[in-house]
């Protein structure tokens, strides 16, 4: 278990923009995290108000957006479009290549959100989009599954064999999660304060695992934590 503390990922802040990279990206590298297993970027945006991505390609990525804060406005190439609030999780799959955007849909409050790319299980898979919601309450003191490859329990779909996992954890509750052991997992802090496996995590920071059975995560006040279960 390799504990990679907030402080220690990447950060750029562009003025409309202040970005931290758990993993390397765009100006960003550092050839000891360039992903881990299929997970490739874990991006945490802020944008302030009235800010945003103009439209940009993709390609052979799932990209999984994770609204914290606001509302973020999405439009693509495939003639989606969607406003993301706390709560929903959107997959877009970008198979062969598509065009999208996103803005804060507000022009004052900041959009504070987290952009995950995973590989998918090989490329030229056809393009696909998917939006669902999972409220707090269908999180807390639990693991959610909120993304894996077959849809299970009612889950966005993702091309890869990863399972995502998504858990609201007050004072004094704790859950558990068993990992295969050729199988390695990967958690995410996203906000307020998290132990794993008696390990303090504050927002931000991530854990690599590998070779750990049993996991334990806990908050002694609130945190929310994301975690992935993956193929090694």
């Amino acid at each position: 278990m390799t504990i990679r503390k907030a402080d220690e990922r990447g950060h750029a802040n562009h003025g409309w923009l202040d970005t931290h990279h758990t993993f390397s990206f765009a100006d960003y590298h550092d050839s000891k995290h360039m992903g881990f297993g299929p997970l490739r970027v874990i991006n945490d945006d802020t944008v302030a108000g009235g800010g945003g991505f103009p439209p940009h390609p993709h390609r052979d990525m799932e990209i999984i957006s994770y609204v914290i804060e606001g509302a973020l406005a999405h439009k693509d190439s495939m003639g989606n479009g969607s406003v993301i609030k706390p709560g929903d999780v959107q997959r877009m799959s970008a198979g062969p290549g598509i065009m999208h955007s996103e803005y804060n849909a507000s022009g004052t409050d900041p959009v504070h959100f987290l952009q995950i790319w995973i590989l998918p299980e090989r490329a030229g898979l056809p393009s696909g989009y998917e939006q669902k919601f999972f409220g707090e309450d269908d999180k807390r003191g639990k693991l959610r599954l909120v993304a894996s490859p077959d849809g299970a329990d009612g889950s966005v779909r993702i091309r890869q064999d990863v399972r995502m996992f998504a858990s609201v954890l007050d004072g004094g509750s704790a859950v558990g999660h068993t990992m295969r052991r050729d199988r390695k997992g990967w958690v995410h802090v996203v906000q307020g304060t998290a132990e794993l496996n008696g390990h303090h995590l504050e927002a931000g920071d991530g854990v690599a695992i590998e070779g750990e059975e049993q996991l334990t995560l806990s908050s002694k006040d609130k945190g929310e934590v994301l975690l992935f279960d993956m193929a090694a």
